[in-house]
């Protein structure tokens, strides 16, 4: 297999629905995937992944169609790729995040993330742990959230989903009754214990995004499992009211609280133990 073909290896892609493309990286342990939205007129790329193998050339097999990029948040597996459209694609982030997009990511940081604890199959040719790097990117426009984009036959809402991250982006596609849930939403382990995320906003978002389960089918998140019935919002939500109430967590790791309900867990400080016990 040539450098080439074992870059390309790297990703999966799926079609869970017409036009909607799926983008995985299934060797790693976060399984993140970045999203292709091809409508009849123009494309949206949601996030670019981890960077580990070039990702333009998957998309531009998927789409011809003009592109624009959309970065969820600026966290090291949704924006590796994002340097690759610089120049040829408008990038669009929210405004908190663009600071980190434009900063990039170096070895220091990154190289953690690629030991053998994180992989299973091997990584592509060329690239080499000790050297990660993410360039920094200016993007073309900052978000704020209620913005729009049309892609000829699908108008796609950015909506504003701060706890994880502060400018946290979802995309929420009503004629097609779905919602890109980023990180906001997926099966598997919430972070909500790590630096920079605000649990108090993360209950409100869920809150906010569950009102909108009588309108939506499905999510699409950011990792692991899709799509996800919509009605994980509304457990999500439950599920955080009930730790911020007091909830005792389910078992404990050294950096986190851990709440276990059924098809997710969520990862809190233990200080909000305390704090409610």
């Amino acid at each position: 297999m040539s450098e080439a073909e074992e870059q390309e290896a790297w990703f999966r892609v799926s079609e869970p629905e017409p036009g909607v493309f799926a983008i995985e990286e299934p060797r790693h342990s976060e399984r993140v995937a970045s999203y292709l939205i091809v409508g009849a007129a123009q494309a949206l790329l949601l996030d670019t992944g981890m960077g580990v193998a070039p990702l333009r050339p998957v998309v531009e097999s998927l789409t011809d169609k003009p592109l624009t990029v959309l970065i969820s948040h600026a966290h090291f597996d949704h924006i590796g790729g994002t340097h690759e459209f610089a120049g040829s694609a408008p990038i669009l982030v929210h405004e908190q995040e663009a600071p980190k997009l434009r900063a990039g990511l170096g070895p220091d940081y990154l190289t953690r993330f690629y030991g053998s604890e994180s992989l299973s199959g091997p990584l592509p040719a060329g690239f080499d742990p000790a050297e990660a790097t993410i360039p920094g990117v200016e993007p073309s426009v900052l978000l704020r959230g209620g913005e729009t984009v049309d892609l000829g036959d699908r108008v796609l809402e950015v909506l504003v989903c701060p706890g994880h991250a502060a400018g946290l982006l979802a995309v929420l596609d009503r004629g097609r009754r779905c919602l890109y849930s980023t990180d906001v939403a997926y099966a598997g382990a919430l972070y909500a214990h790590l630096p920079g995320v605000d649990l108090g906003a993360y209950r409100e978002t869920l809150g906010d995004l569950a009102r909108l389960v009588p309108d939506l089918d499905r999510l699409y998140p950011a990792h692991n499992e899709r799509p996800l019935p919509a009605e994980y919002l509304t457990r999500m939500a439950e599920a955080l009211d009930a730790i911020v109430a007091g909830r005792a967590p389910d078992g404990a790791r050294p950096d986190a609280d851990v709440h276990r309900f059924d098809g997710f867990t969520v990862l809190v400080p233990p200080a909000v133990r305390v704090a409610n016990g």
